[in-house]
């Protein structure tokens, strides 16, 4: 017997236990068929389960185990990504507990302290996926810097260069001064800040008294100036176009160029270019060919390359003093207080410097080509499709691909410099060293580059890497090109392209023919979850209180194409209740003895209602595998939640329950072998959803066969199974009882008190389907019979199904009089909550300020408080009808 009560905590653990190690997610078991590949989108090894890996591994997951059922071959890779700044930010913390830093150990000997700190810590996120219910093939589990994928890397890394697509250039990057390293513009948080906007005036060379006033939000910048820029077609600077300025505090000369860059909107129209440490004004001075100043060290202090005054200066220092001494000169115009917006680093929370430094680069823009045209082909499509667009305008103006870093922990580059600073870039320093004795024609010593690859780097190989390549093993060749990505639209450019160049150059092939992006899990507010708000909901707390299958649940609901979600734990709460109410419903089929038969042949049945229940089965198999297989989540969630609490809990089983409790005979057993038969289509529709549920329900409806419900067949029934007949009959039923029992709640009708109802303007039909179903309609409706084309009493309320009015004569169940008294305060206390929303959403000071998701749930609550005074008018209309 099932226990009474559902306790997911207990069943998660163990079935999840049991599919693992009877290897149900294996790929490649004997007799599936085609292959069906989703690389996961490896969660970093220093990480924890978000709300973001939930919601995107649930998908993956529900893909994954349908296919599984649909008898393919389905392998879902696994793996984590080496993480490099955020895993030596780990290391290098707790070394500062113990009061060392990196240097203090050395580089091999911090990277053997991070490669330890791995396999003590790094594998936290791999068991959350598993709380989760992530069926991933884990004996094929990789890391982005295992001896596997790192053997791709250092190939890839000297295939590009010796092809010429990979070289060393100086350009500006992202700088973070506090972790001496550059990184990733995804890596960049972009925060709006109260600052100042300078006005300096810079005099005009040979022209006495005339200035050109500049403006900025960074003064210490102006000290690496090389060249104000003006628009064209400003006639208020065409005289000084080809001129020069004279730079305050430094005395260099400072070309005046014509450039469309220069907005003559803004402020003065003037801009003083700074092009080592400004990404705009690095443009204007290639365009001009510029000298590129770089004023500052690693450290983001002054350098040598400034006055000696400021020297060695923080650059907020700098900022002050430069600032004292241009109004001492009487150079400040003035200052503006000005709101802008500033880059800082993710993980270090200081203010990210544009610096001019030398850095490895891929040709992005030639790599780019093939996946543009792949998409274009339609080789690989987006879902939703406008994120093609994103795409697009991204890869077409696509810049040089910044691929090192000065980071200690990751793929260290395979390249190494000769004496006189000439580059060897090999597959190993063996191979490196042989080609300088060759080139130099003696033996000579190499030092290797200290820098280590982007993270992304070895992300972007991840589809062909994982399954073995550069080998070629039979694993790439089954599995590859995958089948569908499902990942964030924040990360797009940053792995969803660079997967496709890199896959189209080595593979010669796309990596995936489809790309899901899903939106964003917000708070129930709709507002950005963060730190800093307090609003951060852990998955796991959510699995510990309402168990995987609730959350699962949740999050496939809400996943509406495009949509972001908004999470509240009690719609969590609500999935739980529907987990709840399907145990409930299995303990009510083995309590009726509901046992599968052999012999069963759902096109065979008799009953009326037992024709209904499995054409509405097959109806909902339909739904959820069309669903699915347009990647529209929400609707398969809805189509089974449907099915299952409404048309079988609801219903059905309501209206076979006399059948199977006092029913005899042929009768019976047809109800329990529908209802066992219903049982087992509806746990295979849900099992991708709700897999641990499911799986444990499964014994009780899968007799005689052993075989664990994750490699059972999914449902394929045929549409011949749907009677309209018998659905247009059970339509009639339920929307009767349903109208009825609306009017009673409506009414405050006592629940034991029973009605005689009368059905006037019947048709033959509708008596014909009284006469037939009359007994469960008054079983479930609480009537006490029913007649057909009376006059209608006085107290009477009246509704309307199809063509018939339903009339229920209330005088003698309820006190009218204080039944409309209680409507209209009700009505009334509405009208007032309405009118409260109407003040504070017509008052523009409130839409104005207020953050957008909190205008919008004010709306919300002000249709849902319409909604429900129109319900109550029409209550009282039919009450006082």
């Amino acid at each position: 017997m099932l226990e009474k009560t559902y306790k997911p905590a207990e069943v998660e653990a163990r079935q999840y236990q049991r599919w693992e190690e009877s290897g149900a997610f294996a790929a490649g078991r004997d007799g599936t068929g085609d292959p069906f590949t989703i690389v996961i989108p490896p969660p970093n090894v220093t990480g924890s389960l978000h709300m973001g890996h939930a919601l995107n591994n649930t998908l993956q997951d529900i893909l994954i185990r349908i296919s599984r059922m649909r008898g393919r071959d389905a392998l879902w890779q696994p793996g984590t990504d080496h993480a490099g700044i955020a895993t030596q930010m780990v290391v290098e913390r707790q070394l500062a507990e113990q009061g060392k830093s990196r240097g203090d150990l050395g580089r091999d000997a911090f990277v053997d302290r991070v490669w330890e700190w791995k396999a003590e810590s790094g594998g936290t996120i791999t068991g959350q996926l598993r709380r989760l219910g992530a069926s991933c093939d884990w004996s094929r589990e990789r890391f982005t810097m295992d001896d596997g994928l790192s053997a791709a890397v250092r190939k890839v890394f000297v295939d590009l260069y010796k092809q010429g697509l990979i070289y060393k250039d100086q350009r500006l990057v992202n700088w973070d001064p506090k972790l001496h390293t550059a990184i990733s513009d995804l890596e960049v948080i972009p925060r709006e800040v109260d600052g100042n906007l300078w006005h300096f005036r810079y005099p005009i060379e040979g022209a006495l008294h005339r200035h050109i006033v500049v403006a900025t939000t960074r003064p210490e910048t102006m000290l690496g100036d090389t060249a104000v820029a003006v628009h064209p077609d400003d006639d208020r600077y065409r005289d000084l176009v080809g001129r020069h300025a004279i730079l305050p505090l430094v005395g260099r000369r400072l070309r005046i160029v014509a450039d469309d860059y220069a907005d003559p909107e803004q402020g003065t129209g003037a801009v003083k270019i700074t092009p080592a440490h400004d990404f705009n004004d690095f443009e204007v001075g290639r365009r001009h060919d510029l000298e590129m100043i770089n004023i500052f060290d690693r450290e983001a202090r002054i350098n040598e390359n400034a006055p000696e005054t400021y020297r060695g200066l923080d650059r907020f220092e700098a900022r002050k003093r430069i600032v004292a001494d241009l109004d001492a000169a009487g150079l400040l115009e003035k200052i503006d207080k000005h709101r802008h917006t500033v880059p800082f680093g993710e993980r270090s929370d200081v203010t990210i410097e544009p610096w001019l430094t030398e850095q490895w680069y891929a040709d992005a823009k030639t790599l780019a080509q093939p996946a543009i045209k792949a998409v274009e082909d339609g080789r690989t499509k987006f879902v939703p499709e406008n994120w093609s667009k994103t795409y697009y305008q991204w890869m077409r103006n696509i810049e040089p691909w910044c691929i090192s870093r000065q980071l200690w922990w990751g793929h260290r580059i395979p390249a190494w410099y000769g004496p006189d600073g000439h580059i060897f870039v090999e597959l190993d320093e063996a191979t490196a060293q042989a080609a300088a004795d060759t080139h130099y024609g003696k033996p000579v010593e190499l030092t290797r580059d200290p820098d280590v690859l982007d993270t992304w780097f070895s992300s972007a190989l991840w589809p062909f890497s994982t399954l073995g390549w550069p080998e070629e093993t039979s694993e790439l060749k089954r599995y590859y090109p995958t089948d569908v990505l499902i990942t964030g639209f924040d990360i797009i450019f940053f792995w969803v392209a660079r997967m496709m160049m890199m896959g189209l150059h080595f593979m010669k092939e796309v990596p995936f023919h489809t790309v899901y992006m899903h939106a964003l899990v917000r708070d129930e507010h709709g507002q950005k979850m963060s730190k800093s708000k307090g609003n951060i909901m852990d998955p796991l707390e959510l699995i510990e209180e309402y168990g995987s299958d609730a959350l699962r649940f949740t999050l496939t609901a809400m996943a509406a194409m495009g949509r972001d979600i908004k999470l509240s734990s009690s719609r969590v709460e609500g999935y739980r209740n529907f987990a709840t109410k399907l145990w409930n419903a299995a303990r009510f089929c083995e309590m009726n003895e509901c046992q599968p038969d052999p012999s069963f042949d759902p096109s065979k049945v008799k009953s009326n209602l037992n024709r209904w229940i499995i054409g509405e089965t097959t109806k909902a198999a339909a739904a959820v595998s069309d669903a699915i297989d347009a990647y529209k989540f929400d609707q398969a969630a809805s189509a089974i939640y449907q099915f299952s609490w409404h048309n079988f809990c609801d219903w059905y089983l309501e209206l076979v329950k006399p059948v199977l409790q006092s029913g005899e005979g042929a009768d019976r057993d047809e109800a329990r072998a529908t209802a066992a038969w219903v049982m087992q289509q509806q746990l295979k529709l849900l099992h991708p959803i709700m897999p641990f549920l499911t799986e444990e329900l499964w014994p009780q409806f899968s007799r005689p066969s052993n075989e664990p419900l994750i490699t059972s067949a999914w449902p394929q029934l045929s549409n011949d199974l749907v009677d309209e007949a018998a659905a247009a009959d059970l339509d009639w039923v339920i929307k009767t009882i349903a109208a009825i029992r609306g009017v009673r709640s409506e009414m405050n009708v006592p629940p034991g008190a029973k009605i005689a109802a009368i059905l006037n303007g019947a048709n033959a039909e509708t008596k014909a389907r009284y006469e037939r179903h009359g007994e469960q309609l008054e079983r479930l409706a609480r009537l006490s019979g029913a007649s057909f084309d009376q006059p209608v009493p006085p107290g009477s309320v009246q509704t309307i199904v199809d063509e018939t009015t339903i009339v229920m004569p209330l005088a003698d169940v309820i006190d009218i009089a204080q039944e409309k008294a209680r409507l209209e305060r009700e009505i009334s206390k509405l009208a007032g909550e309405i009118g409260k929303f109407d003040k504070k959403l017509g008052n523009e000071a409130f839409t104005s300020k207020a953050p957008p998701e909190v205008v919008e749930t004010q709306r919300e609550r002000r249709a849902d408080a319409i909604a429900a005074r129109e319900k109550l008018e029409a209550a009282l209309g039919r009450l006082s009808a």
